[in-house]
């Protein structure tokens, strides 16, 4: 069972405010199995937004919201194919 558990998945993740500008999208699609793997994709695919990501973690500045039910940041969090990340800022909304 741990085997099918690392298999990586393809999720949808949406960016907003800084995210948003530093990658020049604002929802794409991400192969990940984790939380960590999935920013570690991000960092590679737009180095700009990679400034953003320290020790496969966001900036204490920045916030990782799945599926609109709870915020993660532990770059363990596994993540599902059928899963929303939305990174944005954390004072973003006021």
């Amino acid at each position: 069972m741990q085997v099918l558990s690392t298999l990586k998945k393809i999720m949808r993740v949406e960016l907003l405010g800084v995210p948003r500008e530093r990658a020049g999208v604002a929802e794409l699609e991400v192969e990940a199995a984790t939380l960590g793997e999935l920013l570690r994709t991000l960092a590679v695919r737009y180095p700009s937004f990679g400034e953003l990501i320290i020790a496969d973690r966001l900036q204490p500045s920045l916030v990782a919201n799945l599926n609109g039910d709870r915020f993660v940041s532990d770059p363990r969090t596994p993540l599902a194919e059928s899963d929303a990340v939305l990174i944005l800022s954390a004072d973003a909304g006021g």
